[in-house]
């Protein structure tokens, strides 16, 4: 036969076989979480190096410390990797009591000895981090990964019965209720980030539409209680800005969403180039936060925004087909609800950049300066890789792939030593 009469494989295809094997999954996933890694820590020392350098003399003080909580992340992303799925559900309902307690720590001020609250941003008081002598933590970080691991287990304990309202009241609603609350008073974004999560939870149990028709319209009620709430006008100032941005005041409530748009529009389609922006020099608030994604559209254009879409789109991709493959309800579940917070917030953070959504001061996950937010991101995106090895294909070729080389060589067994050789072939000589 010859070459030409060879059936010819084009690049679809061959993608289809790529995306066939059976570690395919565990693979996209690293890749993209790593990339998306890799290029937050470029993107926060582009943009923070120049206000380091002038307030502390060393360019390298913020990005080294989003390092070392990257190497925290990593630690988590592998020891979530490595816990079997009895210790996830086992961990659900004490990480949420966990994150209660923060919360209501974060909402009531003096209950716990030492604690403070985090520093005023602009013109803002929803202050988010809580100071355990030289710990700062975020606890609505942490909330988020309890409430994907206890409400996956509450709802794969329950089954088929979540089609009935009473079973998902007890303990479901209350409990998510009670986080949304205690997030909300302090954290309007976050807790938008909640409901979607929860909301995917849902969403891959099977809850009948009716059940999201009046969740919706409980959310909104309570959103609307929320925003006007007294001394938390800068949230009811945002939503009229985006509503009415034509009479919006440039140096006040639109400043920072106009600085993100002139960022957006000097970058063009290739940049300035990398370290090169010039409005994260003063002009554009909280640029290695939530406004990074200008900064990367003014230095990388039109093209580094495409890579980081395309990753974030990747992930998306993977954590879907995570949840689809795996034979766990429990694995499921979490898969969905995790894939579902991590996309849902990098859209409503992009969005509030772009000036589609409202600005809701969310970081955009792997790339935004923060260490709560990067430790537990990296931890979910552990239990990620942990379904991944748990589909039925990856797990069969986890358990028939032979033994790494190192592996082989550190426990063969040692060649004797020439003597001892010597010694048995002269004994068996003289047994012949």
């Amino acid at each position: 036969m010859t070459t030409d009469a060879l059936p010819r494989r084009g690049p679809l295809a061959a993608l289809r076989g790529l995306l066939d094997r059976p570690l395919a999954s565990y693979y996209l996933l690293l890749s993209s979480s790593g990339l998306l890694l890799v290029i937050g820590l470029v993107m926060v020392f582009s943009a923070t190096s120049v206000q380091s350098y002038a307030a502390s003399g060393n360019a390298f003080f913020s990005v080294s410390r989003q390092a070392v909580f990257a190497l925290l992340g990593l630690v988590a992303f592998w020891a979530f990797q490595r816990l079997p799925a009895r210790t996830y559900r086992a961990l659900g309902t004490p990480l949420l009591v966990v994150a209660i307690v923060l919360l209501v720590t974060l909402d009531l001020l003096g209950v716990v000895p030492g604690a403070r609250l985090g520093p005023v941003h602009g013109d803002t008081t929803n202050n988010l981090w809580l100071y355990l002598g030289p710990i700062e933590l975020q606890p609505s970080e942490l909330a988020k990964l309890a409430l994907a691991l206890w409400g996956a287990g509450v709802l794969a304990a329950k089954g088929p019965a979540i089609g009935w309202w009473k079973e998902l009241a007890r303990p479901l609603f209350p409990v998510a209720a009670l986080v949304f609350l205690l997030v909300g008073y302090n954290d309007f974004g976050t807790m938008v980030c909640l409901v979607i999560l929860f909301a995917g939870l849902l969403w891959a149990a099977g809850v009948r539409l009716r059940v999201f028709a009046g969740l919706g319209a409980v959310a909104l009620a309570a959103f609307a209680l929320l925003i006007t709430l007294p001394g938390f006008k800068y949230r009811v100032d945002r939503l009229t800005s985006f509503a009415d941005a034509k009479h919006c005041d440039p140096q006040q409530a639109c400043y920072q969403s106009l600085h993100g748009l002139y960022a957006i529009a000097d970058g063009g389609w290739f940049g300035v180039g990398l370290g090169e922006s010039r409005l994260k020099w003063g002009w554009l608030p909280n640029g290695h936060n939530d406004f990074i994604f200008a900064v990367i559209a003014e230095e990388l254009g039109v093209v580094g925004c495409f890579v980081v879409l395309a990753l974030l789109a990747v992930l998306a991709y993977t954590g879907l087909r995570i949840a689809r493959r795996v034979d766990d309800p429990f694995r499921r579940l979490v898969a969905a609800a995790i894939t579902i917070w991590l996309i849902g917030q990098a859209t409503i953070n992009i969005g509030g950049v772009v000036g589609l959504l409202p600005i809701t001061g969310l970081p955009l996950p792997f790339i935004s300066d923060g260490g709560s937010a990067l430790v537990v991101t990296l931890a979910a995106v552990g239990l990620l890789a942990s379904f991944a090895r748990a589909e039925p294909d990856a797990s069969r070729a986890l358990h028939g792939r032979p033994p790494d080389r190192w592996v082989r060589l550190l426990w063969a067994p040692l060649p004797p030593l020439p003597r001892t050789r010597r010694k048995a072939e002269r004994t068996t000589e003289g047994r012949r």
